[in-house]
């Protein structure tokens, strides 16, 4: 399973690093380009994800069409000519121009699709936890290199880096990445988005994604330009001191949250403690007028995200049935993607209009709903996989099955497989085999 996975991880922590690494310090230097206002600034800082949202679906239909590779590689080349645009922008239209074509080159749910291509089901959840810790270690990363390399080579570095890391990313993907194989699924229900809707778990989890995602631009709109004020007048180049422990730091946490929320199966207890955390950092460094206390605030809101982010994807995966895990994760990105927008505009509009104080208190209550309404989400249950030759089983009894111990059944047509989804700790597999074999 890895040697499928980690190729496709790979080319999403390549396109996440890039677009990650410009996040700790894109809100100043935007705000010095011809042209900006704090409002401008928050549209540019989340404006990747606003395109990013409204193309996953069409992308997604075109890998059906055309094929996985060749939409994955139109995608890299759009996101490609929008760092490019970026790197040489002197004004911030020209800027929030290149931002929107780097989100327009909406890859995500082609990578999942083709994961769940490659990957058999039982040990998708894995593959989703593989593909959200990549993504968090080139978040991680971001935080430590990005103040660093902006400050010693300029923000228009980081861009060119990025359309580096495109490049890198085009040649994995025809070098490394397995062609997937043409896997038709038959199942005895259809997805429905009133469904996924009405599942509370599924829903809270898609509640997760959107806040967490929403929560990270606000962070980067703000952190930047409130420690780049007069208040505390810190220069560019001292950024990485805020970020560095914070990148460290949160790559420790990563991991026990992992191992704790995926084979303890403990997420529930993981996104909570997550949620304090984000209240306590956003209270922090809204009321603080401290430099040591605001870096603490600082770490508390990147260890949060951190330690949510490996389980997101996997969580949703395991929620889900497996005739809507493509939707599931479809809406939940999309959903994710518009709050990344709308918390980036969000902050730069409220600075514009507000102090630090009110809009650190403002979002901590906000987060602090959150944690009440994930009090109602429940750690996934645990099943295991029986896999039939359809020839040794009776559809007449299959279409008529029912038992509460199993989640769901369904064929895989290529393979002329039967998959039982059951909880092996309240049903025998003997007894599901007698039940629906000729």
């Amino acid at each position: 399973m890895f040697k499928k996975v980690f190729p496709l991880s790979a080319i999403l922590s390549l396109r996440f690093l890039g677009l990650f690494l410009v996040l700790p310090v894109i809100s100043v230097f935007a705000l010095e380009l011809e042209g900006s206002t704090p409002l401008l600034v928050g549209i540019v800082v989340g404006g990747y994800a606003l395109t990013q949202a409204l193309f996953q679906v069409p992308f997604g239909t075109m890998s059906d069409k055309i094929g996985r590779k060749p939409t994955l590689l139109f995608g890299l080349l759009i996101f490609l000519i929008g760092s490019i645009i970026c790197a040489y922008s002197d004004d911030i239209y020209s800027l929030m121009i290149g931002r929107f074509l780097q989100g327009a080159g909406a890859i995500g749910s082609v990578i999942t699709a083709m994961i769940s291509d490659l990957v058999p089901e039982e040990t998708r959840g894995k593959a989703m936890a593989i593909m959200g810790a990549s993504i968090a270690m080139s978040f991680a990363l971001a935080m430590g290199l990005g103040p660093i390399l902006g400050a010693k080579y300029g923000v228009e570095f980081l861009f060119i880096l990025t359309a580096v890391f495109a490049v890198l990313a085009i040649i994995l993907l025809f070098t490394k990445v397995p062609t997937p194989p043409k896997i038709k699924h038959t199942y005895h229900a259809a997805a429905k988005t009133s469904d996924i809707l009405r599942d509370p778990n599924l829903l809270n989890m898609i509640v997760i994604n959107a806040m967490q995602k929403g929560l990270m631009t606000i962070a980067f709109v703000l952190i930047p330009i409130i420690l780049t004020s007069e208040e505390f007048a810190w220069q560019k180049s001292d950024l990485y001191m805020a970020y560095l422990p914070a990148m460290v730091l949160g790559l420790v946490a990563m991991g026990p949250a992992a191992v704790f929320g995926e084979k303890y199966n403990k997420p529930k207890e993981i996104f909570l403690l997550s949620i304090v955390l984000f209240i306590g950092s956003f209270l922090i460094m809204g009321l603080t007028s401290s430099s040591t206390l605001f870096i603490i605030g600082v770490v508390m809101f990147f260890v949060a995200f951190n330690m949510m982010e490996p389980l997101v994807q996997s969580m949703i995966s395991k929620f889900a049935k497996v005739h809507q895990k493509g939707a599931a994760l479809g809406i939940s990105n999309s959903v994710a993607y518009f709050a990344t927008f709308v918390g980036g505009t969000s902050a730069g509009l409220l600075l514009g209009i507000s102090d630090r104080e009110t809009i650190g208190i403002s979002v901590a209550v906000v987060a602090t709903l959150w944690l009440l309404w994930t009090l109602k989400l429940q750690n996934p249950t645990k099943y295991s996989h029986l896999y039939l030759p359809l020839a040794d089983v009776d559809l007449s009894k299959l279409k008529g099955f029912e038992n509460a111990h199993v989640a769901e059944w369904y064929i895989n047509d290529t393979e002329k497989l039967v998959i039982v989804k059951y909880m092996a700790d309240a049903v025998q597999k003997e007894d599901l085999i007698a039940k629906i074999s000729n």
